[in-house]
């Protein structure tokens, strides 16, 4: 780890004591800074509060008070899920105080390069895919970022001779001022997290933060079949560009021909060997194996990934054959885009799909499509969105459809519903926080109910 003195004896201001919150507090704390930590949650109880408030932080619950924010903060590192329009975030900007995220403080201390992973779909998948590439090449790899670990509890292992694969979120990079990926990777931009963005163009542009700082020594890996993601980034970029496109040959990146993949004028191998279905995972192994080779991977090492690599778990996660049928794990699909991709992933099979949760207060018309081309038996509905999936299933023509009280009773009617060779799919178009804690506790629960048919 670097050594930095810009934060030693300074006022800094932790916002939200998540996984980011926590770790960033910790370092600054090495860092000789004056760390004060908020949440807006009553902390009674809280471990990690409890922890940082024994080592000398200082850890305040139960609101957001505008006092913390005065002449004497030097920073304000945000939660990254934590709007602009938050009154502490709000009072820091009119203050001119800096508000970044942790993913600047990680890249400030980090001797190792990054290679960083966006995108509206795909960056877990494609993040662990390049990890995995990695291992055994000259920089050993680190993956963290918004796959689950905090950058800032991994930068002071990394050294010269690692390289940090980092899953970035477009919150993630909105709160970034100097980062700089040596290789930056942007899979897609759908119309997500309006919400917070307000406006297509705006998520874009956190996306295209990615880029911002790269140089002509720098690689961008993008999409090159998306509009958004060649506009927004790769026309605005000093990096070399390096494509990669399902449908047509990228001489300078991945490709598919032939029936196989392809890096510029070395065929990778058969699309038929590899371990992870639907065509959007062929995307996602395309920007991996771009990604992976101007890093430094060998072509076997990709190889044996591709071939090997079944899924990151709830994310289209194959669970195995139990009684016959194939059963996948897709709880991550908290939207009806996910879901989508999902059904087309199994274009030869009948397919029994368990869906549903928390209501947004959207309809699913986009989903009907998709039912009708997919060959589903039958559906199982749970959550606050039973009726409207089941709206949407009827207008799809879908044979069987059938409330179910949770995920728990739908696994055994999936099983009795279905038939040797089929796939049961848990996809459920929304997220889980009606009846389940997290999208992993709803997966774990799906993959304990079907162990239990085996």
């Amino acid at each position: 780890m670097k050594t930095l003195k810009k934060y030693e004896n300074k006022k800094v201001l932790v916002l939200g004591l998540g996984k980011s919150g926590y770790a960033v507090a910790k370092l600054m704390q090495k860092l000789g800074a004056d760390v004060t930590v908020n949440d807006r949650s009553d902390l009674e109880g809280n471990a990690h509060a409890e922890e940082l408030r024994k080592s000398g932080i200082r850890v305040i619950g139960g609101g957001h008070p505008l006092t913390l924010i005065n002449q004497d903060v030097a920073v304000l590192i945000k939660n990254p899920g934590i709007p602009y329009s938050n009154p502490l975030v709000r009072k820091a900007i009119e203050n001119q105080i800096p508000v970044i995220t942790e993913v600047e403080i990680a890249y400030e201390l980090s001797e190792a390069p990054f290679i960083g992973i966006t995108g509206s779909n795909g960056k877990t998948t494609t993040t662990m895919l390049i990890g995995e590439m990695m291992k055994g090449s000259p920089q050993t790899p680190i993956v963290a970022g918004n796959i689950g670990t905090a950058l800032t509890s991994v930068v002071s292992k990394a050294t010269d001779k690692n390289v940090i694969v980092a899953e970035l979120s477009s919150f993630q990079l909105l709160g970034t001022v100097t980062f700089h990926p040596h290789v930056a990777v942007a899979l897609n931009i759908f119309d997500h997290h309006l919400d917070y963005h307000k406006t297509v163009e705006n998520y874009a542009r956190a996306k295209a933060r990615m880029t911002m700082n790269q140089t002509a020594g720098d690689f961008l890996v993008y999409n090159a079949d998306s509009e958004r993601v060649t506009h927004y980034l790769a026309e605005n970029t000093k990096a070399e560009t390096i494509p990669f496109s399902t449908t047509r040959k990228m001489a300078n990146g991945a490709y598919l021909a032939e029936g196989a993949i392809w890096f510029r004028d070395t065929r990778i191998m058969p699309i038929t060997e590899m371990g992870l279905p639907g065509e959007h995972n062929l995307q996602n192994a395309l920007a991996a194996v771009a990604a992976a080779r101007v890093s430094g991977a060998s072509v076997a090492a990709i190889v044996h990934v591709l071939k090997t690599f079944t899924g990151v778990r709830h994310r289209l996660q194959n669970v195995g054959v139990v009684q016959g049928r194939t059963i996948y794990n897709d709880s991550k699909a908290t939207n009806i885009l996910a879901t989508s991709k999902a059904l087309a992933s199994f274009p030869n099979k009948q397919i029994v799909l368990l869906a549903g949760g928390l209501d947004r207060g959207n309809t699913f018309d986009a989903l009907v499509p998709d039912l009708k081309k997919a060959a589903v038996r039958a559906v199982l509905l749970f959550g606050e969105t039973t009726e409207k999936l089941k709206d949407a299933c009827e207008k799809a023509g879908i044979p069987v459809i059938k409330p179910m009280k949770n995920v728990e009773a739908a696994v055994p009617e999936a099983f009795a519903l279905s038939k040797p060779g089929d796939v049961i799919l848990l996809s459920p178009a929304c997220a889980s926080w009606d009846q389940y804690k997290s999208f992993e506790q709803r997966g774990d629960i799906f993959i304990d109910e079907v162990n239990k048919f085996r």
